[in-house]
């Protein structure tokens, strides 16, 4: 019930798992900013959006230092609102790269998700170049270096009349169409942002854009103290006919400056492509081997056409088509180049006609046999169902002996495992999961938390003693909290009456219309 090996790039993930367990401890699962990095960063394109708007009204290309400066003298508006501009832009970089860190380390990046990773770099890049051209309109000394490193690596391309750096030589003025043309890009790259952006997510189902509600206040609020508490400070006006010294340079953006100015303009073109192209690499280099990861496919005689893994599907990969028999109604169909093999369609479907190759439904039934078979979990035996990226899947403690059986994502656990366990026998069943907020195939924990708690299909059937069963979100660095849950579920569970196995286990898979006893594919 496997599909590739838990703990792939274990040095990175170790530190990461440790650093997502505090933050789960300061601000729960449901807050962590971590596992919203990617969505604070639309966050912050808002907050920039709307303090962008404001600027602009004060802004003058025709003396763009002096009007900044007017601004930041501004102290009942314009000044914080010029520092939570910054501060916001500053932000955004910082979870970009913790989300872009997030995906490539829990491989997440590969097949039909190397789509989201190429427009997320090219995303990060332009939102980059977006911030280049802002800095540059305040015209202090700061971005006479940026300005003045930019048409140097810019000059090494025979496209213009004459070298662009020749502009800030300082025998003339700096023309007003230069400050124009960055605030004319300033304005204009957003707009290429949100179609890069769309792009980014077209292959996902439910997109959740922005983080919950007390996050994103709470990420304003902090923002907002810090502009108040410490403005962001406005070097002094930029005189290209001087060398400024001791610059302060913003540590996101312009870090590059220096080192890029120390060494010959071909050598940083080359930095630039060759960091590009590694990154851009990540998909195809992390890519698990391809007997692993084959995609879901649907068997027809089993389908009746419910629709429930279309609509659980996280990838948009499963449509509904016309069969090509005289039943009257519809047909799974998964596209193999959306499907990343996550199996959540297989926990869906209530006659286990749909998931990927040995992970499907009745392939469970049969690993869930063999698995009691190996163990005969006894009345006062726990039995864990694990995601292999939670507690239980990484951590080396046995959990006190209790049996544990492996799966990829819980999303993929039909809930007739979870009834199978519970009625040969075992004392109590839980389900451990990687936080909900985490879910490696977006979606997994929640769908399997409505499957054993809100009946959503394939549910777990009512007949099945719902206190003997828990489901149990634990990271992988959170084995103290999957320890202190199963001490308490065994304290419970000792206090009910003997679990009775059952010999012969006749499972219910039927859904609407099912056109196959599951009793000839599992027996």
């Amino acid at each position: 019930m496997m599909n590739y090996p838990a703990k792939q790039y274990a040095p990175l993930r170790r530190p990461l798992a440790h650093l997502d367990a505090l933050f789960n401890r300061l601000y729960t699962w449901r807050y962590n900013p971590l596992y919203h990095s990617g969505a604070l960063v639309v966050a912050c394109f808002v907050v920039l959006s709307v303090t962008g708007l404001y600027l602009l009204l004060f802004y003058r290309i025709g003396s763009p230092y002096a009007s900044v400066e007017r601004i930041a003298d501004q102290a009942f508006a314009g000044r914080w609102i010029r520092s939570l501009h910054r501060y916001a832009s500053d932000l955004a970089v910082v979870a970009a790269l913790v989300h872009a860190f997030r995906m490539g380390v829990q491989n997440r990046a590969w097949g039909p998700r190397a789509l989201a990773w190429l427009s997320g770099i090219v995303l990060l890049g332009v939102f980059l170049i977006c911030g280049w051209t802002g800095y540059v309109m305040v015209w202090d000394t700061q971005a006479q270096l940026l300005a003045q490193e930019g048409a140097r690596l810019l000059d090494v391309f025979p496209i213009f009349s004459e070298p662009i750096a020749r502009a800030f030589a300082g025998d003339r003025a700096i023309p007003s169409a230069f400050f124009f043309l960055n605030l004319f890009a300033h304005i204009a790259i957003p707009v290429g942002i949100l179609l890069i952006l769309w792009i980014h997510v077209s292959r996902l189902a439910r997109t959740e854009l922005l983080p919950p509600r007390p996050l994103t206040w709470g990420m304003v609020g902090v923002l907002t103290v810090l502009s108040v508490a410490w403005p962001a400070v406005l070097g002094p006006e930029a005189d290209p006919l001087r060398v400024p010294q001791d610059v302060a340079l913003d540590l996101f953006y312009n870090f590059w400056v220096p080192l890029s100015a120390a060494v010959p303009a071909g050598v940083s073109w080359l930095a630039l492509v060759a960091g590009l192209v590694a990154v851009g690499a990540i998909p195809w280099l992390t890519r698990p081997a391809l007997e692993t990861v084959e995609p879901s496919w649907v068997d027809p005689r089993f389908c009746t056409g419910c629709e429930q893994c279309y609509h659980d599907c996280p990838y948009e990969a499963i449509s509904m088509v016309a069969r090509d028999d005289d039943r009257p109604y519809t047909v799974g169909l998964v596209d193999p180049d959306k499907c990343v093999s996550c199996g959540i369609c297989a926990g869906s479907c209530a006659p286990m006609g749909v998931g990927p190759p040995k992970r499907a439904g009745r392939d469970q039934l049969r690993s869930v046999k063999e698995f009691i078979t190996r163990h005969q979990p006894s009345s006062q035996d726990v039995v864990l169902v694990a995601c292999s990226r939670s507690a239980a899947g990484w951590e080396a403690d046995d959990f006190g002996g209790a049996p544990v059986l492996p799966v990829d994502c819980v999303g993929n656990v039909h809930t007739s495992v979870v009834e199978y366990l519970v009625r040969a026998g075992a004392g109590g069943v839980i389900v451990v999961s990687c936080p909900p907020r985490d879910c490696w195939n977006r979606e997994g924990v929640k769908w399997m938390d409505a499957r054993v708690y809100d009946g959503r299909e394939a549910e777990l059937k009512d007949r099945v003693d719902r206190t003997r069963i828990r489901v149990v979100h634990a990271a992988e660095a959170e084995g103290r909290v999957l320890a202190e849950s199963l001490a308490l579920f065994r304290s419970q569970i000792g206090a009910l009456d003997r679990a009775l196995s059952e010999r012969a286990i006749e499972l219910d898979t039927t859904c609407e219309q099912p056109a196959v006893s599951v009793a000839e594919e599992v027996t």
